[in-house]
């Protein structure tokens, strides 16, 4: 009997040395393992099998991404008065000839949804100008369930973004990225409260980088990603696979309205400058000289006799406008500002908005074969007007 005693301590002995040595080298072989965990019998006596609560595995997840960039993600509402239609009625003439030329006074509240990122613990919010433009009121909801009125400090439509302030402590600000070390390919997170259903993390690529020409706004270089963004998602924010902010989700393009998989966010470059400036004066100030710029096109190559499809032409010259005052001509093919070369108009107008009103800059132009510099004293673009 000690002797099988003895036999049986030594098989547990060799048998705990083995799981041990497993256990240390090889632990992916015990996780192949059924655990006793996994089965589970349930009140009508059907056994299923279960995975271990330690068992979903983080990697190739972005939940660390999103557990970041969440709290710094807001839902913003906006509402305001607007006029309702007069009534058809009131036009009849032959109730004029009655009541005279009256105008219905009726109003009705109007409500929107977007969304906004904390960049500063001090209260700073950034969204898009286009979800707080005109709103009487402004009401943002956090991610930990609390809420406060916004005001607006200022906005740029120019960019379509604005800067409100909310009057709440330990805010969760995001971390800013640099976009500069983004490249087509890299995953990217999008955080918004699509069609008002709460908040909502969608996962994409960066599709292309340096987009323009596809808004009102005069001033474009959008990031396209294929993460999905819809209505509510305006003013949400972009993020990299750290959780850092890289852009603004601003516009999609859609037929329908819903996401095809084309959305476009305002650079991390752009929000810095942009959100530095509306909180330091309360509204953009960039620089202007007075000219009406137009992309060289092969027609207009062709009709120039220009042997370069580079720059701008200027069309038209403001007259007392710093370009006029500087001598500069319409026709003139304006080549390169401050030593900058400059390959389109989009380019010139982001190089202007750069200088610095009051400032004398050299912009160097083509004209006749010729390649004078120009020194144009720098005046402060006028402020934006929409079309009615």
């Amino acid at each position: 009997m000690r002797r099988l005693w003895l036999l049986f301590a030594q098989t547990i002995t060799v048998g705990l040395a083995l799981w041990f040595i497993v256990a240390t080298l090889k632990p992916e072989w015990l996780n192949r393992m059924p655990s006793p965990s996994q089965s589970v019998r349930l009140a009508s006596k059907v056994t299923i099998q279960e995975a271990p609560a330690n068992g979903v595995s983080a990697q190739n997840s972005y939940r660390l991404a999103a557990k970041r960039a969440m709290p710094s993600v807001v839902n913003i509402y906006t509402s305001k008065e607007a006029q309702l239609s007069n009534n058809p009625l009131l036009n009849d003439p032959f109730l004029k000839r009655f009541f005279g030329d009256q105008q219905s006074q009726q109003t009705e509240r109007q409500s929107s949804l977007g969304s906004g990122v904390i960049v500063s613990n001090e209260g700073y919010i950034l969204t898009n100008n286009h979800v707080v433009e005109s709103a009487d009121e402004i009401d943002v909801a956090l991610s930990d369930g609390r809420k406060a009125t916004g005001k607006v400090i200022g906005t740029d439509p120019e960019t379509d973004l604005a800067v409100i302030k909310i009057d709440l402590k330990n805010l969760p600000a995001i971390t800013l990225g640099h976009t500069d070390d983004i490249n087509v390919g890299d995953v990217v997170l999008a955080i918004g409260n699509p069609f008002g259903v709460g908040q909502t993390v969608t996962m994409g690529i960066i599709s292309a980088l340096g987009r323009n020409h596809l808004t009102e706004n005069a001033f474009e270089n959008f990031i396209q990603t294929d993460a999905a963004v819809n209505p509510g998602n305006s003013g949400g924010a972009l993020v990299d696979v750290n959780g850092n902010l890289l852009g603004i989700n601003t516009a999609i393009y859609s037929q329908s309205g819903g996401s095809v998989g084309i959305g476009f966010a305002i650079p991390v470059t752009t929000i810095k400058s942009v959100m530095e400036s509306i909180i330091n004066n309360g509204h953009v100030v960039r620089g202007w000289i007075g000219v009406e710029p137009q992309d060289i096109t092969p027609e207009l190559a062709e009709s120039f006799g220009l042997k370069q499809d580079s720059g701008a032409i200027i069309a038209g010259v403001i007259r007392g406008g710093p370009a006029d005052k500087a001598g500069m001509k319409p026709g003139d093919i304006l080549i390169a500002i401050e030593g900058k070369t400059v390959a389109d108009t989009t380019e010139m107008l982001n190089l202007v908005a750069q200088l610095k009103p009051g400032t004398k800059a050299k912009i160097t132009v083509l004209r006749n074969a010729q390649k004078p510099t120009l020194e144009i004293l720098i005046g402060k673009r006028p402020a934006f007007k929409k079309d009615e």
